[in-house]
């Protein structure tokens, strides 16, 4: 289901466009900022590292039953899970039209479990009532555009929003670029959020940096090496993370 906010306004985005080569279907604003990346022969597998580390989130829940994105580029994480994950319900915040447009393209499944909204994800997360049954186990943060890292989906009200938008022991996913001028100050800013309750494991390729944030509960590196949340998943899911988890054991540092 995709749906627009009533009310919304149309301002103008840039269209993205896809480039296929060697069995790869890719999206892009421009040629030096890869979007997204799918493996035709595979379309739902985690094609790009940074999704993979995304994905760590199983280590601390491993059965989320209520899972939000925001940003959805060619849809990699919302495949991967709808494929692997058949408990959760599924929400995609996507602020640019275009790139909801070409969902098709990357083989973007029509499910009464998937629901696309076509909004700012920093107004849908603030928009959410105080009370109610919409919050979130999983929260996924992984919002860029043509200009890069989106600027309101590192801000400290942002991430405060984002901290009441979790049901309690909730996690947040936050991709953010690990080279990025302000990247310290973001990471200070969810560690604010979130009384300090932060991980971050920098990606395999050391371009994108991941921070874990859990709400009103202790993360801990322990935690999450004796983790045990792939024993019981299919094959094809063990297989493309086994390998990124045993890192994210080892590579994880506190953020900050």
């Amino acid at each position: 289901m995709i749906s627009t906010p009533s009310g919304a306004s149309e301002p103008e985005f840039d269209a993205p466009f896809v480039f296929t080569a060697d069995g790869h279907k890719s999206l892009y604003f421009t040629l030096d900022q890869l979007q997204s990346r799918m493996c035709s022969e595979h379309p739902t597998q985690l094609d790009v590292d940074y999704t993979r580390t995304m994905m760590g989130f199983l280590l601390l829940d491993s059965q989320p039953a209520r899972i939000a994105m925001i940003g959805l580029g060619g849809g990699s994480l919302l495949k991967f899970c709808h494929r692997h994950l058949p408990q959760a319900q599924l929400t995609a915040i996507e602020i640019n039209p275009h790139v909801i447009a070409l969902r098709h393209e990357f083989q973007v499944p029509d499910d009464e479990r998937i629901r696309i909204i076509c909004a700012d994800g920093a107004d849908f997360v603030r928009a959410l009532p105080e009370e109610g049954a919409e919050r979130y186990d999983v929260l996924l943060v992984d919002g860029f555009d043509g200009q890069g890292q989106s600027a309101s989906l590192c801000s400290q009200r942002f991430y405060d929003d984002c901290l009441r938008a979790l049901c309690p022991g909730g996690v947040l996913v936050a991709n953010l670029h690990h080279d990025h001028p302000d990247h310290g100050v973001y990471t200070g800013r969810l560690r604010l959020a979130f009384d300090g309750n932060v991980l971050e494991v920098p990606s395999k390729e050391k371009s994108n940096s991941i921070l874990f944030a859990r709400k009103n509960q202790r993360l801990c590196i322990d935690e999450l090496r004796q983790s045990r949340a792939l024993e019981h998943v299919d094959p094809e899911m063990r297989a493309q993370l086994q390998q990124e988890f045993s890192r994210i054991g080892w590579d994880i540092r506190h953020a900050g």
